[in-house]
């Protein structure tokens, strides 16, 4: 008797899981559930293609054939509303009930509204799926000024978008600095410059207290705690995301700001795993609970999620190093591990647009930020996911090339 798995959400993790499925096991049903009314897209291109740089057709990963081919039932514009983990059966908006041996949640989240007046106005806009680009891509060729909000990688993407379309744009951040939780004044004044040059000025030490609307509910501007106005018919908000896990209410499943899974994807729920940006997992790099929102972490919690479904018992666990990287600028950046943790802290600017800074725990390097050079990468990822005692040791982990041979000498993997 085959296996039947319901997988709810077609992001990458999702997607990634069902794939991983059918190859483990070619007898398995597969039911893959999602409220997007397309199957999976490139969530890192749609951002080249809401800055005006790309056309639709690259951006979809999976049409319906990919699908029909590898016997995985897909269901669009499909709202999952209540889990019963007893009976083994979900239900969806419509009054269907799905039942299920082995549940995968990958809902990922939506993004979070500022707690304002007029923040949901028209013209305001938040970037997630690829509906949202096409939105924001269509506003942005016709607007001439524009307000973005939210100082982390995700509004950076937004003000970015502005640069390329030509809006004359102010970024509104809360800190004195872009990302100041993984980057030092001096490391996060390159992206400032950047952005200065792409015509975005950012606004340190702000908010936004208001938006403010025509007559027609269109956004014309925003107002700080301060009394300051800056005009702008576009602004995008980035502040974060909301978990959906609004449906695993009354479920016995563990929500903690997403849902709570061991290195397995396993929840505490006998049979329903959890994968990607909804997870809040057991990083057994840092022995402590984690989330990332990372594609590569996402694809690669997929399919762990997968393999131990289809296995029926914990075969592979989530261990991974994930990495993000942004290509907005005319120099590479990457943010590895978990930067924004830590204990101590390295750095060292190499030139106008070149920076490095890593982050330690208990002597052992748990992530960082490449500006400039991307090169040392694999080596960091070596070290942190071998776990070495290399806090020691920042001035070799800081030299423009990195030698593992010296490292080897001084500082032996756990």
């Amino acid at each position: 008797m085959s296996t039947s798995h319901v997988i709810v959400g077609d992001g990458i993790a999702g997607s990634s899981a069902a794939e991983t499925i059918r190859e483990e096991d070619p007898e398995a049903e597969i039911t893959v559930l999602t409220d997007e009314g397309e199957a999976l897209y490139n969530r890192i291109l749609i951002k080249e293609f809401a800055k005006g740089k790309l056309p639709e057709a690259p951006i979809s990963i999976h049409e319906p054939e990919w699908y029909e081919e590898r016997d995985i039932e897909l269901h669009l514009n499909t709202h999952v509303v209540g889990v019963d983990p007893e009976a083994h059966e979900i239900e969806t908006h419509e009054g269907e009930v799905y039942e299920y041996d082995k549940l995968l949640i990958a809902t990922g989240g939506t993004p979070a509204q500022l707690p304002v007046e007029n923040s949901d106005a028209d013209g305001l806009h938040h970037f997630w799926t690829f509906q949202d680009a096409r939105r924001i891509r269509e506003h942005a060729e016709e607007a001439e000024k524009g307000i973005v909000v939210g100082a982390g990688l995700l509004g950076i993407d937004l003000a970015a978008i502005c640069g390329a379309q030509g809006i004359d744009a102010h970024y509104i951040m809360r800190g004195n600095r872009w990302w100041r939780y993984a980057l030092s004044l001096e490391g996060a004044s390159i992206i400032h410059e950047a952005l200065e040059e792409n015509g975005v000025t950012p606004v340190f030490e702000a908010g936004v207290d208001r938006f403010k609307v025509d007559d027609e509910g269109h956004v014309t501007g925003a107002v700080t705690p301060d009394g300051e106005h800056y005009e702008g018919e576009w602004a995008g908000v980035a502040i974060g995301l909301n978990f959906n896990t609004e449906w695993l209410h009354d479920s016995g499943i563990e929500c903690d700001n997403g849902v709570v899974t061991d290195e397995y994807m396993r929840t505490n729920v006998e049979d329903v795993y959890a994968a990607g940006d909804i997870t809040q997992f057991h990083d057994v790099i840092l022995d402590e609970r984690a989330q990332n929102g990372a594609w590569g972490s996402a694809k690669e919690q997929g399919s762990v999620a997968g393999k131990n479904m289809a296995a029926g018992e914990p075969v592979e666990e989530f261990r991974w190093v994930s990495s993000y990287s942004i290509t907005h600028f005319d120099f590479p950046f990457l943010s590895f591990g978990h930067p924004t943790l830590g204990d101590d802290e390295a750095e060292r600017k190499y030139s106008e647009n070149e920076w490095r800074r890593l982050a330690f725990k208990d002597g052992k390097l748990i992530g960082g930020v490449l500006i400039g050079d991307l090169s040392p990468q694999s080596t960091y990822k070596r070290l942190i996911r071998e776990q070495w005692d290399v806090a020691d040791r920042k001035d070799l982990l800081l030299e423009k090339r990195v030698d593992v041979d010296k490292l080897e000498a001084v500082a032996q993997p756990n």
